[in-house]
């Protein structure tokens, strides 16, 4: 079944957008009748029918409303710095979103070869993935942001610091019991400098690994989002 976003959805029709209404009509080649599924990412999950299949404004009609779809009772937040390949942080991102994640924090550290993004091309990466996954929670992209300074304002969650030093650190997964919303710090493809590393363990940031593996960046963030979700579906 095919999956629209609709953000906006609130009465028993709905027009989709023009982009949207576009791509049902005339890329899916869709017809008055068929059943679609919408998702608003806040939680509502949405089952249609199309009634009026007009190319810039197609009208659905929706048939049933389940709210709160997917929803869990913990949220992963991951810190990481962008890959100097874009390539490589959007397939990140379309992975993590298909995995499950609440907010995405890029992150400018010492070593980032990449200082800029293009918010709005991430964003529709993630809105593919959510209707490529039927995710009806929309992930947070945050801005990118100074590790210090993030590190110093996100002091109250559960907080963890993969990096690849030789140092005793425990993993991931065994860290996990009773952590209910978990933010993990991801570095670039240089690592962490070692005074990024003490700043984020004075902010109450936990050193841990992955695995015996080194790493991609991007990898890594996959890694470590589906370790969390793993472990705290069990």
């Amino acid at each position: 079944m095919q999956v629209f976003f609709t953000p906006d959805i609130s009465n028993i029709t709905y027009n989709l957008s023009k982009e949207e209404s576009k791509h049902c009509i005339k890329v899916l080649r869709m017809k008055a009748g068929e059943e679609v599924c919408m998702i608003d990412g806040k939680g509502g999950l949405y089952y249609g029918i199309i009634d009026e299949p007009e190319s810039n404004k197609c009208v659905i009609r929706i048939i049933e409303k389940i709210e709160q779809y997917g929803r869990k009772n913990y949220t992963i937040h991951i810190a990481i710095a962008p890959t100097k390949s874009i390539a490589r942080f959007e397939w990140f991102l379309e992975k993590v979103t298909e995995l499950g994640i609440d907010q995405i924090t890029p992150l400018l550290c010492e070593r980032s070869e990449r200082k800029v993004i293009k918010a709005d091309r991430l964003e529709k990466i993630i809105l593919s993935a959510m209707k490529q996954s039927i995710k009806a929670y929309q992930p947070i992209l945050n801005p990118i942001t100074p590790f210090s300074d993030f590190v110093k304002n996100n002091t109250n969650s559960s907080g963890f610091i993969a990096h690849c030093e030789d140092t005793p650190k425990p993993s991931l997964k065994s860290q996990l019991t009773n952590k209910q919303n978990i933010i993990i710090l991801i570095g670039p493809e240089g690592d962490f400098s070692n005074e990024e590393i003490k700043l984020a363990v004075s902010n109450g940031f936990q050193e841990v690994h992955l695995g015996k593996s080194r790493l991609r960046t991007e990898t890594a963030g996959i890694v470590a989002c589906h370790t969390l979700n793993v472990i705290k579906d069990e």
